[in-house]
């Protein structure tokens, strides 16, 4: 059987839904073959606790959707996304006592931060300050297509050659290090360290400033937001949308080959042997390795970007526990029973021994958690009374480890959090332990458990990643783009990669296509000779 279609995108992830959706508002017939039985990859949600419970399959909160230029664009509230907020965004307790929190207004969190050091307010206000300054240029740099000409150009005009070279020293700081400059007490310091440990960075690792930054400045102007409902809700949404437009989603279809024909991408064929051809374009929501080794092979593919694919690195492994509890998490911090997200586990000096024990593959001493309360967000998580929780953490990757290994570790992680929450072990209606391979299991593109599709690490940002080139979607293969976030500007839910997967395909289809395409084709020979 051959179906024909203007576009094939593989994986009905958030960036292969975007990146659909930007298709079929250009008119395209689009079809995306997604290998699970729902949509939606690693922003989705179940009860997979406890009846009545929702617990997020993978992403759950999401200040980069909130703030994205791609999604806005979408108008994704037109088609049931509903954003919520818990009282307080953020929260990071110590071990003895101490508790720093971003408030979701400025006012208090400075506050918070002057009555830790004085004068810390202030250089907190200062911070967003400078964020409100650059923001949108800033997002639209990074989440568009690579080079983001426009954008630096207007973040140049308003900045001034002075002030961007300040920034961009800032930016490509350790965390601590830029903490110290800005401040003298403890609290911002851990919230700027927290954040950057989103990613797979260490505090003292360089640019990690520019995450920690980034997220705490998007936690203080849009907070840390869920979809109400789950985070299945964003998916969707995005999947509502591209009904109203004609495209469609076949889930249960997993796709075996990406057909290189003539030197060119011209469809694909799924597990049954059927063929989907494409008159324009294939983008694949799929990891690089798998993509580029199991879906095109390596014979499609020039000796030098092989050889460049070997070295790709990912970010660590992960394990996740969700609980149903009976009631609130019982914080001995007051700060931490508010807030939707709280950093549990270590103070600074306990996130350089964690990211190092992780840098050697060594477990960790004490575990550091990204705790999420879900019911204090969002309240249909949970019925009245209880919370639906959860934490992951990271391990080093190439564990092998069995189910026996994956609970031992699960009740490390529990007991952490105990440390900081007497009492917490008592409220645990039920728990969800997924160690590497079970998330790997959930989404293929979480290989081994890595949330981040490759490490955020400098050398493979940018023009970097996946392998040196051109940072773009465009692939050596014509007529297939690189949608997933294996491709710039990386993991998190924001849509770019997939975003701009579609506007290369838009490009290289349009009216000037001829000499993008043969532009591209020159660029990729001289990099890949």
């Amino acid at each position: 059987m051959t179906e024909r279609v203007d576009a094939v995108v593989v994986g009905a992830g958030h960036n292969g839904l975007v990146a659909a959706n930007l298709l079929a508002d250009a008119g395209w017939d689009v079809l995306v073959c997604e290998a699970a039985d729902a949509p939606g990859g690693a922003v989705r949600s179940a009860e997979i606790t406890a009846p009545g419970f929702v617990s997020d399959l993978a992403s759950a909160f999401h200040p980069l959707g909130a703030a994205s230029p791609v999604l806005r664009e979408l108008d994704l509230g037109a088609h049931g996304l509903v954003w919520r907020h818990a009282p307080a965004v953020l929260a990071h307790p110590t071990a003895d006592g101490h508790c720093a929190v971003l408030h979701r207004r400025l006012d208090d969190t400075a506050a918070a931060l002057d009555a830790d050091h004085p004068g810390d307010g202030d250089a907190w206000r200062a911070l967003v300050a400078q964020w409100d300054r650059v923001a949108a240029d800033l997002l639209d740099a990074a989440l568009r297509p690579f080079p983001p000409v426009r954008p630096t150009a207007r973040l140049l005009r308003r900045l001034g050659a002075g002030d961007a070279l300040r920034l961009a020293r800032m930016l490509a700081q350790p965390v601590t290090a830029m903490a110290r400059e800005h401040f003298g007490g403890r609290s911002a310091p851990l919230l700027l360290a927290g954040n950057a440990l989103h990613t797979d960075l260490g505090p003292d690792s360089a640019a990690s400033a520019a995450y920690g930054w980034l997220l705490a400045m998007l936690g203080q102007r849009v907070g840390f937001p869920v979809p109400a409902g789950g985070a299945g809700s964003l998916t969707g949404a995005l999947v509502a949308r591209l009904a109203d437009r004609g495209g469609r989603v076949q889930c249960g279809r997993p796709v075996r080959t990406v057909l290189v024909d003539g030197g060119r991408a011209r469809g694909v064929v799924d597990a049954d042997g059927a063929r989907v051809l494409a008159r324009r374009a294939v983008l694949a929501d799929v990891d690089a390795p798998r993509l580029y080794r199991d879906l095109v092979g390596e014979a499609h593919l020039p000796a030098r970007f092989v050889a460049d694919l070997a070295r790709f690195e990912w970010d660590h492994s992960t394990v996740k526990v969700d609980w149903a509890l009976d009631g609130p998490v019982p914080w001995t911090a007051p700060g931490a029973r508010s807030a939707g997200t709280v950093h549990v586990g270590a103070d600074v000096d306990g996130l350089r021994r964690y990211a190092a024990d992780l840098t050697a593959g060594r477990l960790p001493g004490t575990p550091f958690l990204l705790f999420g309360q879900m019911t204090t967000a969002d309240p249909d998580r949970s019925p009245p009374g209880t919370e639906s929780a959860w934490a992951y953490t990271h391990v080093p990757r190439g564990l092998g480890w069995g189910r026996d290994d994956v609970l031992r570790w699960a009740d490390r992680m529990q007991q952490v959090v105990e440390e900081h929450a007497p009492g917490f072990g008592s409220r645990v209606r039920a728990r969800a332990v997924a160690g590497p391979a079970d998330l790997q299991n959930r989404d293929g593109n979480l290989v081994d458990g890595a949330i981040t599709a490759g490490t955020c690490a400098v050398h493979q940002q940018l023009v970097f990643r996946p392998v040196p080139g051109l940072g773009r979607a465009d692939t050596p293969v014509p007529g297939l783009f690189l949608a997933g976030a294996s491709a710039h500007p990386g993991g998190a839910v924001h849509g770019g990669p997939g975003a701009n997967a579609a506007r290369a395909a838009l490009a290289a289809s349009g009216a000037t296509g001829p000499l993008y395409r043969a532009v591209v084709g020159l660029a990729h020979r001289a990099l890949h000779a």
